[in-house]
């Protein structure tokens, strides 16, 4: 009985998200390929001076990009900055520079890793003028680069990739914003609060005062989870019963960090007019969810360690509400997701339980992804793969008509070296610059040792992804991991967005070649093992050593 409730769970899962694949895939390859722009669309257009027919270079395209996100970062931050004069404010004040930084950057990165304790932090304007808005837009951002890398696999020698204002737009307007207003009812429903309370002083039942806090939390919950976003509105996330009230609503959560990503497979073949690819990569896809999800549980499940075995199970830092398993697949899906909500504390897993959420992030977030970032992510794994697979058999390869020469390989290869340097590079500064090293050690770590390296890896591994969730061990609001971990957010954001949509114009750059009877099939269970096996040796290698000083060696203590 023990597994149950694990596979009545992924059936459960797998039934919603087989059923949405199609519809959802199919509106999201119209919503980016239509020609008819709606009259509220056609306003904003002209209120920004776009002109939606005209298409873009990949180059512009990168710097539209850029310069959206760095008005969203000065937005965030000042709104921030001079919160105590905002309205709803709470009478909190205004977090400190380094803290605005770090926040500001996480949410328009769609990180959404939060060194604060929100409901203490940030008041409501904060909260849906600047932190909710980051969540539909970040989340637009990610969508628009992978259409735009879709777009270059299936254009012939156009050197154009799409328009990002356009993309922006209708993923915001047409897909984020009414699936998101449908979550947030059925939350409601649920028992997910939405109010401007404020703060209610109440006495519990052992007599003592406390202080509640309230908030418009519904409507941020649908978008943080739809989004693949992740920031709570509540310090304890989505372990919060004003977040997540039952054992029905975590399931729904689930399926909203899913439906996006594991749709937009059906997205990429309905725009290249070949549904067999999106299959492969669903495949591939799932296989990894799969995977990881069944391998977290079990370690979950067995409990290794002595605080588990003395208490029957492995049950520290989770909610009593949603059970070992309950937790295991939301951690394991926020995770593979990038949305790095949490409603349990990856903190407190065994050792190598917790070892498997880092490693997913790890992997890429891949299985499926973030949304949009997700699909851009294991297109440039497929790259490698098909490369690897014309090395093997001795000719020119190419995937989906487009030759891989050394201009794309070099794209892809850098764009997979970026997050393991800010990774290794943030961790290794943190121990090894003499000031840093201290401040570290004695501030942030509370768990000094194997353990203490896990959470400081684990902090980087998760900036530098752009997923959020932590090991809550660590203290993060210093001025060095407030700074650094920004940094890595910014750079493991934007630079493979650019080496993407770099990727994209050479794609749309050439005309497509004629299959032959060398050419690798890329829709059959042979590419789906190939790919996967390239994801797995890719970060294997990448990552074993460090993983071996960490939560590996402390779980074979």
């Amino acid at each position: 009985m023990t597994w149950l409730p694990a596979v009545l769970t992924l059936a459960t899962l797998a039934l919603i998200l087989a059923v949405a694949y199609r519809p959802l895939g199919d509106y999201m390859a119209w919503a980016y390929t239509s020609t008819k722009d709606a009259r509220a669309e056609r306003g904003l257009y002209r209120l920004i001076g776009v002109d939606p027919a005209s298409a873009q270079t990949w180059q512009a395209y990168a710097r539209s990009v850029l310069a959206f996100s760095v008005v969203g970062v000065l937005a965030v931050y000042l709104l921030q900055r001079t919160q105590q004069w905002l309205p709803w404010s709470l009478g909190l004040p205004a977090p400190s520079e380094h803290l605005a930084f770090n926040t500001a950057v996480s949410f328009v990165t769609n990180t959404n890793w939060q060194s604060y304790s929100p409901e203490a932090t940030v008041g409501y304007t904060v909260q849906f003028a600047a932190l909710a808005v980051q969540n539909f837009v970040s989340a637009a951002v990610g969508l628009a680069v992978a259409v735009a890398l879709v777009r270059g696999l299936a254009f012939r020698r156009s050197g154009v990739v799409g328009n990002f204002w356009v993309d922006l737009t209708r993923g915001t307007f047409r897909l984020l914003l009414p699936l998101s207003v449908v979550a947030a009812i059925v939350l409601l429903a649920g028992g997910v609060i939405q109010n401007v309370a404020g703060f209610t002083d109440v006495t519990t039942v052992t007599g003592a005062a406390q202080s509640i806090p309230g908030g418009p939390v519904a409507s941020q919950e649908a978008i943080k989870l739809l989004g693949t976003n992740g920031g709570g509105f509540f310090n304890a996330n989505s372990a919060h019963p004003f977040e997540n009230p039952t054992g029905w609503t975590n399931l729904f959560e689930i399926v909203l960090m899913l439906i996006i990503p594991f749709s937009l497979p059906r997205t990429f073949g309905t725009m290249l007019g070949d549904k067999r690819q999106g299959y492969a990569i669903l495949g591939a896809m799932g296989v990894l969810y799969l995977g990881s999800t069944l391998a977290l549980t079990a370690f979950e499940l067995a409990g290794r360690g002595a605080a588990p075995a003395l208490a029957g199970a492995a049950m520290e830092g989770k909610e009593a509400r949603f059970g070992i398993v309950g937790s295991t697949i939301f951690g394991s899906t926020s995770t593979l997701t990038s949305t790095g909500a949490v409603n349990s504390m990856h903190d407190s897993y065994t050792a190598l339980g917790g070892m498997m959420p880092m490693l997913n992030m790890m992997l890429g977030e891949l299985a499926p992804g973030g949304v949009g970032s997700g699909l851009y992510g294991i297109l440039v794994l497929a790259v490698i793969a098909v490369f690897i697979a014309g090395l093997l058999v001795g000719r020119t390869p190419e995937y989906l008509g487009k030759k891989i020469g050394p201009r794309e390989i070099k794209l892809a290869s850098i764009y997979i070296l970026v997050t393991p340097i800010l990774v290794l590079g943030g961790t290794a500064l943190s121990f090894a610059i003499p000031g840093v090293r201290e401040d570290v050690t004695k501030t942030s770590i509370f768990n000094p040792g194997i353990h203490g390296f896990s959470e400081v890896l684990y902090a980087f591994t998760s900036a530098a992804n752009n997923n959020g969730s932590a090991f809550a061990g660590l203290t993060a609001n210093t001025p060095w991991l407030n700074t650094a971990l920004g940094v890595a957010m910014l750079l493991g954001r934007f630079v493979p967005i650019v080496l993407v949509l770099a990727l994209a114009g050479s794609f749309a750059a050439q005309d497509r070649v004629p299959a032959t009877a060398g050419t690798l099939p890329t829709h059959r269970p042979l590419f789906v093992g190939l790919l996967v096996g390239v994801i797995l040796i890719v970060t294997a290698l990448t990552y074993f050593p460090v993983l071996a000083l960490g939560p590996l060696a402390e779980g074979l203590i």
